[in-house]
């Protein structure tokens, strides 16, 4: 994960998978973890499965600016993604862009490697 502590663009998707395509899904979306926390401007990346819903999964994002995040959507890695949404998705994904309103503050506790 990148040192910046000052993100001034979050973004949240929650994905739909298709039963029969999870683990498919799975793979591909940790693929992106590790490239996406490497990138220049990535404050934060996570990439959760729902408790409840086993192929319902959420992502958030914490980019130092709007360019930062135009720039990682625009990476060679996540296309697949973009290109194998209408194969591997029950329905489209749910997007939403957020900005902090308070101080981002980033966590004490364990940290993954």
């Amino acid at each position: 994960m990148n040192d910046h502590l000052h993100p001034g663009c979050t973004i949240t998707g929650t994905i739909y998978g298709l039963p029969e395509k999870r683990e498919e899904l799975i793979s591909l979306m940790r693929s992106f973890v590790a490239p996406t926390r490497a990138e220049i401007g990535c404050v934060e990346y996570q990439f959760h499965e729902c408790a409840d819903e086993p192929n319902t999964f959420m992502f958030y994002e914490n980019w130092i600016s709007q360019e930062a995040l135009d720039l990682h959507l625009g990476m060679p890695y996540i296309r697949p993604m973009f290109e194998r949404h209408a194969e591997l998705l029950a329905a489209p994904p749910v997007l939403k862009r957020y900005t902090h309103l308070a101080p981002y503050q980033a966590s004490r506790g364990a940290r993954d490697e």
